[in-house]
């Protein structure tokens, strides 16, 4: 009877199939257990976090879960632990999730582990890997190439755009509004990220989007690829590139991503012919006269260009390649207009929650500007912006309740000691998220309340500096902030001068989805009524 049996397994491979991945299953779990006894498994279980399973860790808690249910997951997860708590996806993907500054400070001034986690490889099919995946001597020196595209003089040379956006955007409200005699419901997300896309095509690539096809399309297609990198990060079994590629994901992903590539393709192609034909002027008065070209000087003679331009001149002394100069155009594309177009939105959101912040806010504008008596355009200048306090203060408290990019991660490279003793062990992935890292509690008491007064001179004093960072902080903070505060306050501001901004979407009826860059799952919307005499 035993013979026929040990036969029957012998001559069917199905069961014989059965019993080896029995065999092969009981051997990975004793190995998980007595993984679990090293320590890196002992320097993460300081941490709270939920139950952790044979093989598949916590993947129990994120399987099957959309945009919207992964984004309330976080949330959720940092309530219950009441700070920072632990993920185990399986026995080689471990993470840590940061929610406050007792963890985020050590991690965000190490000078070492600066290294971006296995999430940005992800990102390398969209944007390869440069300025913002790239570690080690290439991220240092693409950062040496780029950081001085964003001198300020550079920068204030932009500012015309800015305004021309503002106007343009203005045009669009007043002729939906009948000339402005009626208040015009506006849809956030695809306003500002059209203005956005405009500025950067034209700043710091020095070419109009009107001379340009298909920008509707690069829009909406970085929001699908967007979903597709979210799919992808809950579900650690795409983790393997092969796998991927078997459930048809990078076909599918590749299909995304072809007019994407060839926006920007086209981009580098048109500033490029212009660049080798010696079309791009020198000018020698950078805040006079960059206004109609975007290769400038320095006060000492020394040029300076802006990002496409100087990608172009850095190629040409042998610093970069036609695949780095892509790299490059492609990050910034996405991150130059993605990111600020979000901060815009949830300003402009906030203004028509904040009727008295607004109003207090308009008074500091108007009151600046009829000092002045010398804007007939309408609008400050870069200097005018940065002497008012107020709005300031507005900003950074819309950007700390509404961080664009919410998320960051790298990759812990060296061990990390807390001041408590714990330790965050190397090899673990460290998620910051900076939605919560703004909503601590001991560092912003009755955090959901919006308050510009958290950023009084005096109140910064009391609180850790790394407690509020929408830019990232230490050496991986992020090379545009300038550009984008600059921006930011220039749109702002030339449309709070002219318009009332009245609530159309109410603040409970957000549900937030997880993104590249903080995004709703339904759109948000304001009015827009114009002021009298404005």
């Amino acid at each position: 009877m035993a013979s026929d049996w040990n036969e029957a397994v012998v001559h069917s491979p199905l069961v014989f199939s059965f019993l080896l991945l029995l065999l092969l299953l009981g051997l990975w779990m004793v190995w998980d257990a007595l993984d679990k006894r090293g320590p890196t498994y002992a320097a993460i279980r300081q941490f709270p976090g939920p139950p952790v399973w044979p093989l598949i860790g916590t993947i129990y808690h994120t399987r099957g879960l959309d945009a919207a249910k992964t984004f309330d997951a976080f949330r959720y997860w940092t309530n219950l632990y009441g700070g920072s708590y632990k993920l185990w996806l399986n026995r080689f993907l471990f993470n840590l999730n940061i929610t406050r500054v007792q963890e985020a400070e050590p991690l965000l001034n190490s000078p070492r582990n600066t290294d971006k986690s296995i999430l940005y490889r992800f990102l390398h099919p969209f944007i390869g890997i440069g300025l913002l995946a790239s570690a080690g001597a290439k991220w240092l020196q693409r950062r040496r190439i780029l950081t001085p595209t964003f001198h300020f003089n550079i920068l204030h040379g932009f500012h015309r755009t800015f305004c021309e956006e503002s106007e343009k955007l203005a045009a669009k409200i007043d002729a939906l509004g009948r000339g402005g005699s009626e208040a015009v419901v506006i849809e956030l997300q695809s306003a500002m990220s059209q203005l956005t896309l405009n500025t950067i095509c034209e700043t710091s690539m020095g070419v109009k989007l009107d001379t340009l096809d298909d920008a509707r399309d690069y829009r909406e297609g970085i929001y699908k690829v967007g979903d597709m990198m979210l799919n992808r990060a809950v579900r650690p079994w795409l983790y393997v590139d092969w796998t991927y590629w078997l459930l048809g994901y990078t076909r599918k992903l590749s299909r995304l991503l072809k007019p994407l590539h060839l926006f920007t393709t086209r981009i580098i192609a048109q500033r490029r012919e212009l660049f080798a034909q010696g079309q791009l002027n020198d000018l020698s008065s950078a805040e006079d006269n960059a206004q109609d070209d975007h290769s400038l000087y320095t006060s000492g003679g020394k040029k300076r260009y802006a990002m496409l331009d100087t990608l172009l001149t850095a190629e040409k002394q042998g610093l970069i390649d036609p695949d780095g100069i892509r790299e490059e155009v492609d990050t910034f594309m996405f991150e130059g207009h993605d990111t600020t177009g979000s901060a815009l939105v949830f300003i402009f959101l906030t203004l028509s929650w904040e009727p008295e912040i607004q109003e207090r806010l308009y008074q500091e504008l108007h009151q600046l500007y009829a000092e002045k008596d010398a804007h007939p355009d309408g609008h400050l200048s870069p200097n005018d912006l940065n002497s008012l306090k107020f709005f300031d203060r507005v900003i950074k408290e819309c950007l700390r309740l509404w961080p664009p990019v919410a998320f960051i991660s790298r990759c812990v490279t060296e061990e990390i000691t807390l001041p408590d003793g714990r330790v965050i062990p190397k090899g673990c992935i460290a998620n910051l998220h900076i939605f919560d890292l703004h909503r601590d509690p001991a560092q912003f008491p009755d955090p959901e309340r919006f308050d510009p007064d958290r950023f009084l001179p005096e109140r910064v004093a009391e609180r850790n500096p790394f407690a509020y960072v929408p830019f990232s902080a230490g050496q991986r903070n992020c090379i545009g902030q300038k550009y984008a505060l600059l921006e930011v306050k220039t749109v702002v501001a030339y449309l709070v001068l002219r318009y009332r901004i009245l609530p159309a979407t109410r603040r409970e009826e957000i549900r937030f989805i997880a993104d590249l860059v903080l995004r709703a799952a339904t759109p948000l919307k304001a009015r827009f009524e114009r002021r009298v005499n404005a």
